[in-house]
């Protein structure tokens, strides 16, 4: 959807602030621009809707060179979000929103129409906020109206500058886990500026690295944190970058253990005399269905009762796919030596910290090799 080709601006004073960068981003997907101040990653972003014309080089979007097109319809076509938002002070929140749509021939109706879905798409009630002024929001539900007005007029590509970088930590993360659902729901083709490693890493597909003025890595957020191009790439992404690997690596069905299981109208005197002959100390509670009805201690069952009657809420629990940072925080939270793991309500097995670190060693040795994670021989990963 977007394409570099040798691209570089050199501006008067002789000062390169992109030299020769080659690079795709693929439709649908979303590429984190990451590094420091003056690197030439918002440089790079605002190439792609003229906002800077590059000194050579060629840029394509959807197959078009955008040198031939129409500044002012080539921005009309795609969607830019900025971390102070801009919105228009004496416009409601809803005819904000429908500015694009509007300025493009959209009917009144229509646009206010399409302002409305977006307005509920990012989480403010189009009734509620539709009618409110800019100062009548927050700073993070300003952010939410500048993601929705970017995409008002369905724009194939969407361009966002430190979208998420004005507002507290609590509220950033809050709207980086909206733009994921959304993302989700609409496959834009994004370019998101950041300094942050740790959003680029939670937000991207792929990330591109920037040295000054060149990409130093392009690669999974995974392969960047675990597999670092360049003493420059594992400097920046930091010597932390095995646990910012958690955030990026998915709970897996191999990676679980199968504990001992007791079912939910099981007598508890026959599950205590078969869990201690598998010599076990505790076992999940099941239901017939495979649900998870939580867990029960073999101390605890006698003769009289159900299993059912004696199990525990178990509140250690995540479900499959969750990133293993996720179940790391609630091994934590509840002082929990392992975490269930779940497909919906069904009960899939048991997620401990030794399998947590075994499927984090996997998932890097599987991005050096280029393989499926559960083609990695452990045993190999251990003696390396």
């Amino acid at each position: 959807m977007i394409r570099f080709e040798q691209v570089t601006k050199r501006y008067p004073d002789g000062t390169t602030a992109v030299d020769g960068l080659s690079f795709e981003v693929s439709e649908g997907e979303l590429v984190t621009l990451v590094g420091p101040s003056g690197c030439g990653k918002t440089t790079t972003m605002m190439m792609v809707n003229r906002l800077i014309e590059p000194t050579s080089g060629r840029i394509f979007v959807n197959g078009e060179d955008i040198a031939g097109v129409d500044p002012v319809r080539l921005r009309r076509r795609i969607g830019y979000v900025i971390q102070q938002v801009g919105l228009f002070p004496h416009r409601t929140i809803l005819d904000n929103t429908a500015t694009v749509p509007s300025l493009v021939g959209w009917k009144r109706a229509r646009a206010r129409a399409r302002a409305a879905e977006l307005l509920d798409l990012v989480g403010l009630d189009p009734k509620t906020y539709g009618p409110r002024y800019p100062h009548q929001l927050s700073g993070g539900q300003r952010q939410r109206v500048g993601v929705a007005r970017a995409l008002a007029a369905d724009p194939p590509v969407l361009l966002m500058d430190e979208p998420f970088g004005a507002v507290d930590p609590v509220v950033r993360e809050q709207l980086q886990d909206e733009f994921l659902r959304m993302q989700a729901a609409v496959r834009k083709t994004v370019l998101l500026v950041t300094h942050d490693i740790e959003e680029a890493v939670r937000l991207g597909d792929r990330i591109a690295v920037y040295g000054q003025g060149r990409i130093e890595q392009f690669d999974t957020p995974g392969a960047v944190l675990g597999t670092p191009a360049s003493s420059y790439v594992a400097e920046f992404v930091g010597a932390d970058r095995g646990l910012k690997r958690l955030s990026v690596t998915a709970i897996e069905r191999g990676d679980l253990e199968q504990p001992p299981i007791a079912q939910v109208n099981e007598p508890s005197g026959r599950a205590a005399e078969r869990l201690r002959s598998e010599g076990a100390r505790w076992a999940v509670v099941l239901d017939a269905h495979g649900d998870l009805h939580g867990w029960v201690g073999i101390d605890e069952l006698g003769t009289s009762a159900r299993v059912g009657d004696l199990a525990h809420r178990m509140n250690a629990w995540v479900p499959v796919g969750a990133p293993l940072k996720q179940a790391f925080g609630v091994m934590l939270q509840h002082d929990a030596g392992w975490v269930a793991v779940l497909e919906g309500a069904r009960f899939l097995g048991v997620l401990t910290p030794a399998k947590l670190h075994e499927a984090l060693r996997r998932s890097v040795d599987a991005d050096a090799l280029g393989v499926p994670r559960g083609q990695v021989d452990f045993d190999s990963v251990a003696d390396a």
